[in-house]
């Protein structure tokens, strides 16, 4: 944590600083370990670790997995079905790698939420927060993609749907969506470059989180308080942080323990739960499904899209005043991808001085509407089409923009918050008190 007083590595025996003068590693993994992290960290500061180790468990399943998968359109179905029935520990692993992806998002989420609540990409944390958006979208593209392999009815028809957003993009929209495919149509060319990419992405994942890791080490962890930790002398550090080990590896290990029993639980007695029976069904370019619905972690933003339809009046002002250039389709996947820009964007559009959501009131209620909206959201998303959940949806997209474009920057503007404490070791006592922090 840079300009934050810590012991550092030194080596002792002669090997380790002969190592440590040609290949330091030792040195940055014990920096790492020991690195002064905010002593007033709670509970929701534990998904990291579990982000961490959802992405090393969907690569070495997915490895495995990948040497008995044959990505051919005729083969594919059956190869999964030989991994379920032939491979020693096959229906596992693939268990394991489905849920793994459900588990990876639920984390994700809760961590995206967690530091939209406590203000972790004010600054000095913007390019933190924007590197997290990128890993966020790579996981997308990376489950999506994923979701195509097993080349079920809902993976075929899925991947027709989502590809052919593509298309609706005015001009260039049909060029890009023929190289997305690698042809006229989902078929065995799109089928083999969505299983390369999807071999690919997790390295290209991992390469991010390094990064990302690299960007909260340089400007130190966020914490509920949302106070900088001090840096003017080591004893004031120490009264701020402790060290990352053993305090918050063991309680963070402690927490995956938990959160794993409970992974395993739903993989060993409920593992078809989260999917789409429709999907046990092979891939057939003749039969389309009744209803077309992606995993439940795409849900929000599927119902994003579908919401601005043509008779919105915002649509059909948009296709007036654009000549007819931009239509409901293309308004639906502007609409989107625009829903995860404004996260991104989140940086610049919060006004308030204030970083932690504990601390401002107003806040607060507009931010546990927007968890309630999400919610909503993810049902819209997953129900067949109506009237009601048409409007349902368009309600509920139109406050996830009004949050992010309106609310938040009058928030700053408007709302007085709450006294703050002046360093965490005040929050720190507010919370656990003082006898705690003596007796350390």
């Amino acid at each position: 944590m840079a300009g934050i007083p810590h012991d550092h590595y030194e080596p002792k025996s002669p090997f380790e600083q002969w190592l440590h003068r040609r290949l330091p590693i030792v040195s940055l993994a014990y920096d790492t370990l020991m690195i002064p992290t905010p002593r007033n960290l709670n509970w929701w500061w534990i998904w990291g670790i579990v982000l961490a180790f959802c992405l090393v468990l969907q690569i070495a399943t997915g490895v495995v997995l990948a040497m008995h998968y044959t990505p051919q359109v005729n083969m594919a179905f059956a190869s999964v079905e030989h991994i379920m029935r032939d491979v020693n520990g096959g229906y596992m692993l693939r268990y394991i790698h489905a849920n793994g992806a459900s588990l990876f998002f639920f984390a994700v989420y809760i961590h995206i939420f967690r530091g939209l609540f406590y203000g972790s990409y004010k600054a000095p944390r913007e390019v933190t927060w924007i590197i997290g958006m990128l890993i966020y979208l790579a996981m997308m593209a990376t489950a999506f993609m994923g979701y195509v392999l097993p080349w079920g009815q809902m993976s075929f028809w899925g991947a027709t749907v989502i590809t052919g957003l593509f298309g609706a993009i005015p001009g260039i929209g049909p060029s890009i969506q023929t190289w997305v495919l690698g042809g006229p149509a989902v078929d065995n060319a799109t089928l083999n470059r969505f299983f390369s990419l999807h071999y690919l992405l997790p390295f290209v994942i991992a390469a991010l989180v390094a990064v990302h890791i690299w960007a909260f080490h340089t400007t130190g962890n966020n914490n509920p308080a949302g106070v900088e930790v001090r840096r003017g002398s080591r004893a004031e550090a120490d009264k701020d942080t402790l060290p990352f080990w053993p305090y918050f590896v063991i309680k963070d290990l402690f927490a995956l323990a938990v959160i794993l029993t409970i992974f395993f639980a739903v993989v060993g007695f409920m593992p078809n739960y989260l999917g789409d029976p429709v999907n046990y069904t092979e891939a057939n370019a003749l039969a389309t499904p009744a209803h077309i619905v992606p995993e439940w972690y795409f849900l929000p933003f599927y119902a994003i899209l579908r919401a601005f339809t043509s008779d919105v009046k915002i649509v059909e002002l948009t296709h007036f005043l654009t000549f007819g250039i931009v239509d409901a389709k293309f308004f639906g996947v502007m609409a989107m991808f625009g829903a995860i820009a404004v996260l991104a964007l989140v940086p610049w559009l919060d006004t308030s001085s204030v970083r932690s959501g504990q601390y401002r009131p107003m806040f607060k209620w507009w931010f546990r509407l927007l968890i309630v909206d999400f919610v909503v959201l993810m049902w819209a998303g997953s129900q067949t089409p109506t009237v009601l959940t048409g409007w349902i949806s368009l309600l509920a997209a139109t406050y996830w923009f009004a949050y992010f474009l309106v609310v938040l920057p009058l928030l700053g503007v408007i709302e007085k918050p709450l006294p703050q404490p002046e360093t965490i070791e005040e929050d720190f006592n507010a919370h656990y008190g003082a006898k705690t922090h003596a007796a350390e």
